[in-house]
């Protein structure tokens, strides 16, 4: 008799678990139709997902999205959906490593607001920065903040400092190419 009870905790478990995942995996899909077309195209998701997806953004009806929507659930339940939540954490900017990096441009930024030395430092660090830019964007940025002015150029310093220090997990050329566009 205790068998019995046991096996049918354990589906009850497996079974709850299982709506919590699927339900979970709706709502990811939920989130990347949020995206663009452009930004979809952009991750590396299966072709028949990305087709539904671009589906849903074509049909009126509130009926059928909301099939359509329980399709991309269903979908969503063959692959595996930590990497498309590890790229939708780099899209809203929330990965760790991520996060980090513009803490170190925040404090290089700071570092070369408050001390002139630093920004000899900085060039040890990274060589191929361009020194003359950046010592005029520091001129530039102190001076607004003394006369209480936008901060044009405090930003200009900020930008300057994401094109030199690279992004981890993002190769050199890649953020280059990117920033063009």
């Amino acid at each position: 008799m205790t068998d019995y009870l046991n096996d049918s905790a354990d589906q009850e478990f497996s079974k709850t678990r299982r709506k919590k995942e699927m339900i979970a995996l709706q709502e990811l899909g939920e989130e990347l139709l949020q995206l663009s077309n452009d930004r979809l195209k952009q991750m590396s998701l299966p072709e028949n997902l990305l087709e539904a997806l671009r589906e849903y953004k074509r049909i009126p009806s509130h009926g059928a999205r909301n099939r359509q929507e329980q399709y991309i659930g269903k979908l969503m339940r063959d692959i595996d959906p930590e990497p498309i939540r590890q790229q939708l954490a780099v899209i809203r900017g929330e990965s760790a490593e991520h996060t980090g990096w513009l803490h170190l441009l925040e404090r290089w930024r700071e570092r070369l607001m408050s001390d002139d030395k630093m920004l000899a430092s900085f060039i040890a660090d990274y060589p191929e920065s361009d020194a003359q830019y950046l010592r005029t964007l520091i001129r530039n940025a102190r001076k607004e903040q003394q006369d209480n002015k936008p901060p044009k150029s405090f930003r200009l310093l900020f930008q300057a400092l994401k094109e030199i220090i690279p992004e981890p997990g993002k190769p050199t050329g890649q953020q280059t190419e990117e920033h063009e566009e």
